[in-house]
């Protein structure tokens, strides 16, 4: 029996011990909703790398008594729960320099501004920023939609009956990540039915949908819409002015902001940007367009029928003020439509929300750490159970997808490689010279981590000393 296959056996082991134990049947295998993603991956695997179970079940499955010999599961145990903490603390590392790179960028800080940077020196910062981003929400195993595929996940048909539309040439930075990318499903009354019987239908949505923007620069984007509509600076500032008096008021272009969303449908994607218009309708164009001609046609015919035989100065005055009188009512009409979908888009994207800038930084270090922590673990227990060379690793990894699907449902797309990577780094698992992946023991590994704590901690750098720094305060204006 070949390397792989006896790895693949020791994960298969862990699945059918799962079985014997008593617990219920793993539940169907969950796919991705091909709606929501074919578009965008075609050829590609669409399986996500997104593990949706706790880490606390992972470590409680893979480190039972049974499918380890003699005492060794306790030190399993005890490695698993060392290494989830100071994997913890590598992010958490890295959420700091994240959360000092941001401050100048944020919209919510309330610090005092002790330093200014040059233009070139705030464009570096802001990409070291995006790229700090985005690769967080790699490693939290978020999917990227490309900004020229992003118009591919809109649609005219919103789930709670709004036609929304986005101009993506306003961002000057535009990041929009998924995870989860599933079915919901819900209940609506059919005209078919008479509306007397509900109908179950299924909704997509985006368990999870992160976004991150910058707004242009008002001058870069006159430039940008110049060179586009080929017209004057005149008419493209007129332009410029009028898509920007529809942004909310504190959205600027000088900060970045972050947006976490979740269960997120499809089809209102586009609520979820600063820069969203709501359109009207069809139903509700036709709506208004009978109520204001009819009332307004009437409303013209009978003022004509009095002007014809009115004598009476004020009979006249009367008769136009009646018309007007009509219209501004058909005006209100229009404009208690459109406030009613901006409250409905309000009240629902309320619902969906669920971090902003710093906060959204928090939650995905977290997230991060979790889904590392747990793919470490899984490739672990195949790694210190048997003898695995790096060219069997593609086996290695079917195997532990495997495991995931007879024990949980779940047909993903397990990272091997990232995984290791990171094991070999922080010194768990060595490569020899043939390609055998040395692994420490759980005992070994255990005492392993607490030496890496050991040293980082030694190795903390002097945060009393300032030399080196430069630090410019802003002038006293409140005087």
């Amino acid at each position: 029996m070949s390397t792989a296959e006896v790895s693949a056996g020791n994960v298969a082991t862990v699945a059918k011990g799962t079985a014997r134990t008593g617990e219920k049947p793993a539940p169907a295998a969950v796919e991705p909703s091909a709606d929501i993603i074919g578009d965008m991956f075609r050829g590609e695997d669409k399986r996500e790398k997104f593990i949706p179970v706790t880490r606390q079940a992972l470590m409680e499955r893979l480190a039972r008594q049974q499918y380890w010999p003699g005492n060794e599961a306790q030190h399993v145990r005890r490695f698993f729960r060392y290494l989830d903490y100071w994997r913890k603390q590598t992010y958490s590392a890295r959420l700091l320099e994240l959360e000092q790179t941001y401050e100048p960028f944020s919209p919510d800080s309330d610090l005092l501004i002790t330093r200014k940077f040059g233009t070139r020196e705030r464009d570096d910062m802001q990409k070291r920023l995006v790229a700090q981003c985005e690769q967080l929400l790699v490693q939290a195993n978020y999917t990227r939609i490309d900004p020229a595929n992003v118009e591919l996940i809109m649609t005219k048909d919103s789930h709670y009956g709004l036609d929304l539309h986005v101009d993506f040439t306003a961002f000057d930075e535009l990041a929009v990540y998924f995870r989860g990318a599933t079915m919901r499903k819900e209940h609506r009354r059919n005209i078919k039915k008479l509306y007397l019987w509900k109908e179950e239908f299924d909704v997509p949505i985006f368990q999870r949908l992160c976004i991150l923007f910058k707004m242009k620069p008002e001058e870069q984007q006159v430039r940008d819409l110049m060179a586009k509509q080929k017209c004057s600076e005149e008419q493209a500032a007129k332009i410029v002015k009028r898509l920007r008096n529809s942004l909310p008021p504190q959205v600027k272009p000088d900060y970045v902001y972050l947006k976490l969303f979740k269960n997120m449908p499809r089809s209102d994607i586009e609520m979820v940007f600063p820069n969203t218009k709501v359109k009207f309708r069809m139903f509700d164009k036709l709506k208004l367009s009978a109520t204001a001609g009819s009332g307004l046609g009437m409303g013209i015919f009978g003022t004509a029928g009095k002007i014809a035989v009115a004598t009476n100065p004020l009979a006249l005055a009367g008769a136009v003020v009646g018309l007007g009188g009509i219209a501004a009512r058909q005006a209100v009409n229009f404009m208690n439509q459109k406030t009613k979908y901006m409250v409905t888009m309000a009240q629902n994207l309320y619902f969906h929300a669920m971090a902003d800038n710093r906060g959204v930084m928090t939650v995905l270090a977290d997230r991060a750490a979790e889904e590392d922590v747990k793919e470490e673990i899984l490739l672990y227990s195949v790694l210190a159970k048997q003898t695995v060379n790096r060219s069997t690793l593609a086996e290695v990894d079917k195997s532990i997808e495997q495991y995931l699907l007879n024990t949980f449902g779940l047909n993903l797309n397990f990272d091997v490689e990232d995984a290791l990577q990171r094991l070999m780094q922080d010194g768990i698992v060595t490569e020899l010279a043939d390609g055998t992946l040395k692994t420490l023991p759980p005992a070994a590994a255990a005492v392993h981590i607490d030496v890496l704590w050991d040293k980082y901690l030694d190795e903390l750098p002097d945060m009393t000393t300032t030399e080196g720094v430069e630090f410019e305060l802003e002038p006293d204006t409140t005087a």
